[in-house]
């Protein structure tokens, strides 16, 4: 209860709207409470006080603002149980993954902390003896964090972290369905000591969402647009930021394939099968969705998978211990699951296991896997965001690559061999911004994250994250 907030952070002060929207426990449906509706003013009020914060934050050594992110990381590791359960009761997911997402999220404010010292720049041979040249990195200014409801904590501070530690002051706005995980962050940030305006949050209903989102990519005192979520939505946030040619961070939609070669360890394939697609009920954008597995060992993949997600899998209130897989977000989510099976029961695929609604209540489903899957169907087409794992059947390396990289996306990709030259063939060849090869979770705070084709543009956490948030500017000095 004490991180809990009710109002958008603007400047360092709590903000009360008159109107406020409703955030539900996606478990039972029942109110959580209600949160601010904040509008376009409050996001262009945030977007001034963030401005008014830059200058002086981005002038501070680098040392200062590396000891407030640190101290912001602390606070969230001492936190930990309280913001974990604001997680699950705001995400449903099981309190045990909420835990390892704030670990996580938390180890992006300690990374960048360690960064912001590392801001380099360099001195480069002049061509004539009398110049000398410089180049020098500096802040890009405001920047605006959009993000998501699946990982409402990790989401933010990946961006904000990086952001944060090249010097630029931040206006975030949360997912509707997630918002107090970030107001929670904001409790902690004044805690920190991090200075007034350079940590703002805009929460807002889904009336709201299209015109803050609009405010934050056009007012032209932002300079840089951090977004996560689907394609469509990437796609009209570009269009909003080319009127002022803002520059982009986009990590948009996955459609990730997992290839089991006939060489493959079958036993460590299904535990990295049930980990990759399963963390989240399936809902996150580096989880599998489609499942291919060579002819040889097809059978017996499909066969010890189903007695895995039987065994292992267990559905539940995110706050029972023993629970899994918690709830899907809405019933949106669970509608797009049962659409995803019936298409792909219409046109011969079986249902190995699961396939329906859980009793547990609307938003709860079984964790399902289909077989004689095929590329016609729409759950390999398309994204389905939720706990169904559809098998396909191939016979050659050639097949399951041109199968792989048909999508016009491309974030993650996984595939398991135990052939040498297979590994690099295939590593190579899979048009995805991340690879796991013999590992189903790939995520870490010192790895690129990022996608290729329609799944976005730029790279988030590693040591090329905190590039996104800095402007390269050369000098030439002459006359020496």
């Amino acid at each position: 209860a004490a991180l809990v907030r009710r109002g958008g952070l603007v400047g360092g002060r709590w903000v009360e709207t008159a109107a406020a929207f409703p955030v539900q426990d996606p478990a039972s449906g029942e109110e959580l409470g209600r949160v601010s509706d904040c509008g376009p003013a409050e996001a262009r009020a945030a977007v001034r006080a963030a401005h008014e914060a830059g200058a002086a934050w981005g002038r501070l050594p680098a040392k200062e603002r590396s000891v407030r992110l640190r101290r912001w990381y602390e606070l969230m590791i001492e936190n930990k149980e309280e913001l974990a359960r604001i997680i699950t009761a705001e995400n449903g997911k099981p309190l045990k993954e909420a835990q390892g997402e704030i670990v996580y999220s938390a180890s992006f404010l300690e990374w960048f902390a360690e960064e912001a010292r590392r801001i380099y720049g360099d001195v480069i041979p002049a061509s004539a003896k009398d110049r000398r040249i410089l180049v020098l990195k500096q802040p890009v200014g405001v920047a605006a964090i959009i993000t998501p409801w699946n990982f409402p904590s990790a989401m933010i501070t990946r961006k904000v972290g990086a952001a944060l530690a090249a010097g630029c002051t931040v206006v975030v706005k949360p997912a509707e369905d997630t918002p107090l995980s970030a107001l929670a962050l904001g409790e902690l940030a004044n805690q920190a000591e991090i200075p007034a305006g350079v940590y703002n949050v805009v929460p807002c209903s889904r009336q709201q969402t299209a015109a803050v989102g609009e405010v934050l990519c056009t007012d032209p005192l932002v300079s840089k647009i951090s977004f996560t979520g689907s394609t469509a939505t990437g796609k009209i946030l570009l269009k909003h930021a080319a009127g002022t040619v803002k520059r982009v961070s986009m990590e948009l939609g996955g459609h990730a394939p997992f290839i089991v070669f006939d060489s493959a360890n079958v036993d460590r394939a299904v535990a990295g099968a049930l980990a990759s697609k399963y963390r989240n009920s399936g809902q996150t954008c580096v989880c599998t969705n489609r499942f291919l597995v060579q002819k040889g060992i097809h059978d017996e993949f499909v066969e010890k998978f189903a007695k895995a997600i039987e065994k292992e899998l267990h559905v539940g209130n995110g706050f029972d211990a023993k629970t899994t897989q918690g709830p899907l977000i809405n019933e949106k989510a669970v509608e797009k699951v049962e659409k995803h099976i019936k298409d792909a029961v219409s046109q011969g695929a079986s249902v190995v296991t699961g396939g329906k609604r859980h009793s547990l209540g609307k938003n709860f489903f079984e964790p399902t896997l289909l077989s004689n899957v095929t590329t016609k169907m729409l759950c390999t087409q398309e994204e389905t965001f939720g706990p169904l794992a559809p098998v396909i059947k191939f016979e050659t390396e050639a097949e399951a690559v041109t199968i792989a990289n048909a999508a016009d996306v491309g974030l993650a990709g996984y595939f398991y061999s135990q052939d040498p030259a297979q590994i690099w063939r295939v590593a190579e060849q899979l048009e995805v911004g991340m690879v796991g090869v013999n590992e189903g979770i790939i995520s870490s705070v010192e790895c690129p994250f990022g996608g290729v084709k329609q799944s976005g543009l730029g790279r988030e956490g590693s040591k090329y994250g905190i590039d996104e948030y800095l402007e390269i500017k050369y000098v030439c000095l002459g006359g020496l």
